[in-house]
């Protein structure tokens, strides 16, 4: 009964009355069963300690630590099973995690937004006014963001969306989980966009890429998605404490009145260093008289003047992918796991842990790579090139994360075999298992 209430005190801090209560209704069962039922089995229950000092905890609270450790400061956000936890988390946490400024007040402002227009629309100005900003939502709530994401792509504002996936289309399975979000996200919006995403397998990558995706956020100053999903955000894992990280903040190119001074030419949107990432100003922080706070939503030109030159359009957009095509020297890289034979296997987040379970019982495994970001990487392609067959393991019906692969590499296409589960419920091993002696059978012949 001691155990019983201190995981009540646990889930209802500072609620003695419902503790008391619970506890109550605890005993009162405790002692029907042992006034009327007579133990038969041999079987008895102590304490142990066999984790060590590995922590429980779910991938959304694992994230809003994250969040919190990547210095966030405005969360925008509307209520959405699986995400919503995402952001309680947040809040319960930040506010004893983060000090107070020097007269008492908050150095964090989390709101409960309308709706996920909304939500996305504060995080997109508090990005743009120099705050470290996140919402955080599933499918339904992406599908609304998809206007206002497409402005944070071409005005090049920072800010970090937490896509918690769930079973779709529409309404879908809400309590059920899936990877069926990849293609919506990599070329959100109309018009031609391109979202970089981080593909975490377990609460430590949830931390971890949760903390470093404000870092990309503004270095290269343009909305991150992490992409996670029903099963890692919301059950309970065994994990690795979690690691603090230890480097500092990378605001990227701030227009600071320095900054200003040195350059030729300062525009808003002009690329002065080839790299595609302009120097951005903060209103409070660039205070140069040849500096201005400039946005534009609309045609523009590397000034932030209003334009409709072809030539112009064409040029900027073509910044655009350059400068997201060079986030890759920044994002995390793929694992590979060697193996034996010609084929080799893709997968990523938490299909991962179905796959390790079934190649830890097969005797032959093929060469497997885990994918943790888009877009790829190297060494992404390069597997593609070096096996005949590539099997790509995925939770959505249409084979999303083979068909973005198919369109980055489209001279090894022919090499790349979906195989696809979208039940809604966690891949087994069994499934992989079986796909992969299918296929192997499929090459015997």
């Amino acid at each position: 009964i001691k155990a019983v209430r201190e995981a009540l005190e646990t889930v209802f801090p500072g609620k003695t009355e419902v503790v008391d209560l619970n506890e109550s209704a605890a005993m009162i069962g405790h002692e029907y069963a042992s006034e009327n039922f007579t133990k038969q089995d041999p079987y008895t229950t102590e304490s142990a300690d066999q984790v060590g000092n590995k922590i429980l905890v779910d991938g959304n609270e694992a994230a809003a630590l994250g969040a919190i450790w990547g210095g966030v400061s405005v969360v925008a956000w509307y209520p959405i099973t699986p995400a919503s936890s995402l952001a309680e988390n947040l809040e319960k946490h930040i506010e004893k995690i983060r000090d107070k400024d020097s007269e008492g007040a908050n150095r964090f402002v989390v709101v409960q937004a309308e709706d996920e227009l909304a939500a996305v629309g504060m995080a997109l100005g508090a990005g743009w006014a120099g705050a470290r900003s996140m919402t955080s939502t599933s499918g339904p709530g992406i599908s609304l963001m998809a206007e206002n994401l497409g402005l944070g792509y071409f005005t090049e504002i920072p800010t970090v969306i937490y896509d918690v996936q769930r079973v779709g289309p529409s309404t879908g399975l809400p309590t059920r989980t899936q990877q069926s979000d990849m293609l919506q996200v990599a070329f959100h919006s109309h018009g031609d966009t391109r979202f970089p995403m981080l593909l975490p397998a377990n609460p430590g990558e949830a931390f971890s890429m949760s903390c470093q995706a404000y870092d990309l956020a503004e270095k290269y100053q343009t909305p991150v998605v992490f992409m996670s999903d029903l099963d890692l955000g919301m059950n309970n894992w065994i994990c690795d404490p979690l690691e603090e990280p230890s480097a500092d903040f990378d605001r990227g190119k701030i227009a600071s009145d320095e900054v200003i001074a040195r350059l030729d030419k300062w525009g808003r949107y002009r690329d002065v260093d080839g790299d595609g990432i302009p120097y951005r100003t903060i209103p409070g922080v660039t205070l140069h008289p040849d500096a201005a706070h400039l946005t534009r939503g609309s045609g523009h030109d590397e000034d932030a003047n209003y334009s409709e030159s072809p030539e112009v359009y064409s040029r900027n957009l073509d910044r655009l992918a350059r400068k997201i095509s060079g986030m890759v020297v920044d994002l995390p890289e793929p694992i590979l796991k060697p193996g034996q034979g010609d084929m080799g296997l893709i997968a990523f987040g938490t299909t991962d842990w179905a796959v390790e379970e079934a190649l830890a019982d097969m005797e032959s495994t093929p060469d497997y790579l885990r994918v943790r970001s888009f877009p790829f990487h190297q060494q992404v392609g390069e597997f593609l090139e070096n096996h005949e067959s590539v099997m790509v393991i995925e939770q959505n019906q249409q084979g999303q994360m083979a068909q973005l692969l198919a369109m980055e590499y489209p001279q090894l296409a022919g090499r790349i075999v979906s195989k696809t589960y979208y039940g809604g419920l966690p891949l087994s091993a069994n499934f992989v298992r079986e796909a992969l002696q299918s296929a192997s059978e499929v090459e015997a012949r």
